[in-house]
């Protein structure tokens, strides 16, 4: 049975077992990533990326690397992730190993357990190299996810489930004192807005991070209940995450 590897995979000799690894990308400035992956691109034959990787990472990479754009963009054109499949089978037994490069975490709503899962079920090798996620970008704006007395813990959503829908868990996570975090959020923000505002909690502190990280950030604070009309005023789209907790109003409290 194959496993995950977390040591760092050498270059493939002829004859050895095909393999794949799968690679945090980061939140989007390119200096955050891990230098386990920086010494991986370096040595890479064959990248895999994302939309949400940052190009500058490619250039990290060999002369001679095969680079594959296998991106999906947000409720637009994308590449099925059959597809993907596919490239990860033909080019680990064509080239011997292949980089795959997945913005943020690739294990936080990455799908990149899917990606290892098949790879497994092919016969190929797997290494996983973790990335910082974007939610973890919020402390550059003076947002910490947790602290003392005010947050101690963190609920992660899903803000668009695979039917489409909100998730669910959304209403568990109000019913607590965590710091809300919902990823993949930006087409639901009127029925979040509208689901904390009829469990009598629209004056709960909100913000929204767009393109966290990088030299373009924008951040908007307000309450959740205003957050349809905060996005369109500062002209706030995806890829952005959505906080709520009291743990936004932290930096302007003190």
């Amino acid at each position: 049975m194959n496993k995950i590897v977390n040591h760092l995979p050498n270059t493939p000799t002829l004859g050895s077992m095909p393999r794949l690894i799968l690679v945090g990308a980061g939140p989007g400035d390119p200096e955050l990533i891990t230098m386990k992956a920086y010494r991986v691109l370096q040595k890479a034959g064959v990248i895999l990326y994302d939309n949400l990787a940052n190009k500058e990472l490619l250039n990290f990479t060999p002369p001679g690397c095969e680079k594959i754009y296998v991106g999906k963009t947000p409720y637009g054109e994308y590449t099925p992730q059959e597809t993907i499949h596919e490239l990860i089978r033909e080019k680990t037994f064509a080239k011997g190993e292949v980089v795959r490069l997945k913005g943020g975490d690739p294990f936080i709503f990455g799908r990149g357990f899917e990606e290892i899962l098949y790879a497994r079920e092919q016969g190929i090798e797997v290494s996983y190299i973790p990335g910082i996620t974007s939610m973890q970008a919020a402390g550059i704006e003076g947002i910490p996810l947790t602290h003392r007395e005010i947050s101690e813990s963190i609920w992660v959503v899903t803000g668009t489930k695979k039917d489409g829908c909100l998730s669910d868990d959304l209403k568990l996570a109000m019913r607590s004192k965590a710091t809300v975090v919902i990823y993949m959020g930006m087409k639901k923000l009127q029925e979040i807005a509208d689901t904390y505002y009829a469990e009598g909690l629209g004056h709960i502190p909100a913000a929204i991070i767009q393109h966290a990280s990088l030299p373009r950030q924008k951040i908007a604070r307000g309450l959740v209940q205003d957050l349809p009309a905060i996005a369109s005023l500062q002209q706030l789209t995806h890829p952005s995450i959505i906080i709520i907790g009291q743990v936004v109003d932290i930096a302007g409290s003190l």
